[in-house]
Protein backbone atom coordinates (compact mmCIF):
# COMPACT_ATOMS: atom_id res chain seq x y z
CA UNK A 1 0.00 0.00 0.00
CA UNK A 2 1.52 2.95 -0.59
CA UNK A 3 1.03 6.75 0.99
CA UNK A 4 -0.27 10.03 -1.01
CA UNK A 5 2.78 11.60 0.40
CA UNK A 6 4.85 9.17 -1.22
CA UNK A 7 7.96 10.52 -3.28
CA UNK A 8 7.80 9.23 -7.37
CA UNK A 9 10.68 10.28 -9.32
CA UNK A 10 9.39 12.74 -12.38
CA UNK A 11 9.16 11.45 -15.65
CA UNK A 12 11.61 11.96 -18.30
CA UNK A 13 11.53 15.61 -19.12
CA UNK A 14 12.51 17.96 -22.54
CA UNK A 15 14.22 20.06 -19.92
CA UNK A 16 16.68 17.00 -18.86
CA UNK A 17 20.15 17.28 -20.85
CA UNK A 18 20.60 13.87 -22.40
CA UNK A 19 23.60 12.15 -21.61
CA UNK A 20 26.78 13.66 -23.43
CA UNK A 21 25.11 16.69 -24.32
CA UNK A 22 25.95 20.29 -23.26
CA UNK A 23 23.00 21.57 -21.63
CA UNK A 24 23.13 21.97 -17.95
CA UNK A 25 27.10 21.59 -17.87
CA UNK A 26 30.01 24.06 -16.79
CA UNK A 27 31.44 26.47 -19.62
CA UNK A 28 34.18 24.97 -21.08
CA UNK A 29 37.74 26.51 -20.18
CA UNK A 30 37.67 27.81 -23.75
CA UNK A 31 35.08 30.12 -23.99
CA UNK A 32 36.15 33.40 -22.40
CA UNK A 33 34.21 34.82 -19.10
CA UNK A 34 31.99 37.70 -20.15
CA UNK A 35 31.76 39.80 -16.70
CA UNK A 36 30.74 43.21 -16.26
CA UNK A 37 30.55 45.46 -13.37
CA UNK A 38 28.07 47.85 -12.60
CA UNK A 39 29.15 50.88 -10.78
CA UNK A 40 26.27 52.96 -9.72
CA UNK A 41 25.38 55.85 -6.96
CA UNK A 42 23.70 54.11 -4.11
CA UNK A 43 20.32 53.22 -3.75
CA UNK A 44 20.21 55.38 -0.44
CA UNK A 45 20.35 58.18 -2.37
CA UNK A 46 16.75 57.81 -2.95
CA UNK A 47 15.91 58.80 0.37
CA UNK A 48 17.50 62.15 0.07
CA UNK A 49 14.58 62.10 -3.36
CA UNK A 50 11.81 61.73 -0.80
CA UNK A 51 13.24 64.37 1.26
CA UNK A 52 13.36 66.31 -1.13
CA UNK A 53 9.58 65.90 -2.27
CA UNK A 54 8.68 65.80 0.91
CA UNK A 55 10.08 69.95 1.49
CA UNK A 56 9.12 70.42 -2.22
CA UNK A 57 5.63 69.30 -1.21
CA UNK A 58 4.81 71.72 0.92
CA UNK A 59 5.90 75.18 -1.21
CA UNK A 60 3.54 73.55 -3.96
CA UNK A 61 0.70 73.05 -1.66
CA UNK A 62 0.66 76.90 -0.78
CA UNK A 63 0.27 77.96 -3.90
CA UNK A 64 0.14 75.16 -6.73
CA UNK A 65 -0.55 76.72 -10.24
CA UNK A 66 2.43 78.82 -10.05
CA UNK A 67 4.67 76.26 -7.99
CA UNK A 68 4.24 73.00 -9.80
CA UNK A 69 7.27 73.26 -11.38
CA UNK A 70 9.10 72.38 -8.44
CA UNK A 71 8.01 68.68 -7.84
CA UNK A 72 10.08 68.06 -11.39
CA UNK A 73 13.37 68.75 -9.39
CA UNK A 74 12.81 65.60 -7.15
CA UNK A 75 11.92 63.50 -10.39
CA UNK A 76 15.07 64.47 -12.08
CA UNK A 77 17.05 63.80 -9.37
CA UNK A 78 15.59 60.01 -9.40
CA UNK A 79 16.14 60.17 -13.24
CA UNK A 80 19.87 60.71 -12.38
CA UNK A 81 20.21 58.58 -9.82
CA UNK A 82 18.90 55.62 -11.97
CA UNK A 83 20.29 56.20 -15.03
CA UNK A 84 24.04 57.59 -13.92
CA UNK A 85 26.60 54.73 -14.02
CA UNK A 86 29.69 53.09 -14.94
CA UNK A 87 30.46 49.73 -16.10
CA UNK A 88 33.25 47.71 -16.46
CA UNK A 89 33.64 45.12 -18.88
CA UNK A 90 36.44 43.13 -21.36
CA UNK A 91 35.72 45.53 -23.72
CA UNK A 92 35.93 48.93 -21.52
CA UNK A 93 34.35 51.08 -20.03
CA UNK A 94 30.52 51.92 -20.76
CA UNK A 95 29.60 55.67 -19.46
CA UNK A 96 26.11 56.28 -18.91
CA UNK A 97 25.10 59.80 -18.20
CA UNK A 98 21.43 60.76 -17.62
CA UNK A 99 21.47 62.55 -21.12
CA UNK A 100 23.94 60.50 -23.38
CA UNK A 101 26.28 57.43 -22.96
CA UNK A 102 29.85 57.18 -24.12
CA UNK A 103 32.12 53.93 -24.78
CA UNK A 104 35.72 53.64 -23.98
CA UNK A 105 38.37 50.83 -25.21
CA UNK A 106 41.17 49.93 -22.57
CA UNK A 107 43.54 51.07 -25.26
CA UNK A 108 42.44 54.62 -24.85
CA UNK A 109 43.36 55.10 -20.91
CA UNK A 110 45.85 55.83 -19.57
CA UNK A 111 44.96 56.13 -16.04
CA UNK A 112 43.10 57.46 -13.47
CA UNK A 113 42.54 60.79 -11.55
CA UNK A 114 41.35 61.59 -8.13
CA UNK A 115 39.87 65.25 -7.97
CA UNK A 116 39.11 66.50 -4.62
CA UNK A 117 35.32 66.60 -5.04
CA UNK A 118 33.12 65.04 -7.54
CA UNK A 119 33.72 61.68 -9.86
CA UNK A 120 37.12 60.09 -10.56
CA UNK A 121 38.12 60.89 -13.61
CA UNK A 122 39.74 58.43 -16.45
CA UNK A 123 42.88 59.88 -18.26
CA UNK A 124 43.06 59.03 -22.21
CA UNK A 125 46.08 58.51 -24.23
CA UNK A 126 45.33 61.83 -25.84
CA UNK A 127 45.77 63.89 -22.84
CA UNK A 128 42.04 64.81 -22.10
CA UNK A 129 39.68 63.89 -18.72
CA UNK A 130 36.81 62.03 -18.97
CA UNK A 131 34.64 62.05 -15.74
CA UNK A 132 33.55 58.75 -14.38
CA UNK A 133 29.90 58.76 -13.34
CA UNK A 134 29.17 57.19 -9.98
CA UNK A 135 32.98 56.47 -9.58
CA UNK A 136 34.14 58.41 -6.46
CA UNK A 137 36.63 57.83 -4.57
CA UNK A 138 35.25 55.04 -2.10
CA UNK A 139 34.03 53.14 -4.97
CA UNK A 140 37.59 53.85 -6.87
CA UNK A 141 38.53 49.90 -5.46
CA UNK A 142 35.63 48.43 -6.63
CA UNK A 143 37.19 50.38 -10.35
CA UNK A 144 40.54 48.78 -9.83
CA UNK A 145 39.24 45.59 -8.85
CA UNK A 146 36.81 45.38 -12.02
CA UNK A 147 39.20 46.13 -14.28
CA UNK A 148 41.49 42.99 -13.58
CA UNK A 149 45.42 45.06 -13.79
CA UNK A 150 44.43 47.46 -16.60
CA UNK A 151 43.81 50.15 -13.95
CA UNK A 152 46.97 50.43 -11.51
CA UNK A 153 46.04 49.80 -7.83
CA UNK A 154 46.38 53.28 -6.86
CA UNK A 155 45.84 51.69 -2.64
CA UNK A 156 48.69 48.89 -3.26
CA UNK A 157 51.40 51.48 -4.64
CA UNK A 158 50.69 53.81 -1.42
CA UNK A 159 51.01 50.95 0.72
CA UNK A 160 54.51 49.90 -1.02
CA UNK A 161 55.47 53.41 -0.58
CA UNK A 162 54.34 53.61 3.17
CA UNK A 163 55.65 50.54 3.84
CA UNK A 164 59.23 51.33 1.97
CA UNK A 165 59.18 54.73 4.25
CA UNK A 166 58.83 52.97 7.57
CA UNK A 167 61.48 49.98 7.10
CA UNK A 168 63.20 53.06 6.20
CA UNK A 169 62.80 55.24 9.74
CA UNK A 170 63.36 51.52 11.29
CA UNK A 171 66.49 51.24 9.62
CA UNK A 172 68.23 54.23 10.18
CA UNK A 173 66.77 53.86 13.90
CA UNK A 174 68.78 50.77 14.71
CA UNK A 175 71.91 52.33 12.65
CA UNK A 176 71.89 55.63 15.48
CA UNK A 177 71.79 52.90 18.37
CA UNK A 178 74.98 51.41 17.07
CA UNK A 179 76.38 54.36 16.85
CA UNK A 180 75.61 55.92 20.53
CA UNK A 181 77.21 53.24 22.48
CA UNK A 182 80.40 53.30 19.79
CA UNK A 183 80.52 57.21 20.40
CA UNK A 184 80.12 57.20 24.09
CA UNK A 185 83.08 54.56 24.29
CA UNK A 186 85.53 56.91 22.24
CA UNK A 187 84.81 59.64 24.32
CA UNK A 188 85.29 58.02 27.14
CA UNK A 189 88.84 56.63 25.97
CA UNK A 190 89.17 60.11 25.21
CA UNK A 191 88.68 62.01 28.53
CA UNK A 192 91.38 59.35 30.32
Amino acid sequence: MSSPHQSVPPAKSSHTPESGSATGSAPEASEPKQTAQVIRITQMAYLGVLVLLFCVFFAFVGWPIALWWLLLIPVAAAVWIARTRTTVSEDGLELRTVFGSRHLDWAQIAGVSIPKRGFVRARLTDDTEVKLPAVSYDRLRDLIRAANGRIPDLFAAEAAAREAEYEAREAEAKKSETEAPAAETEAQDSDS
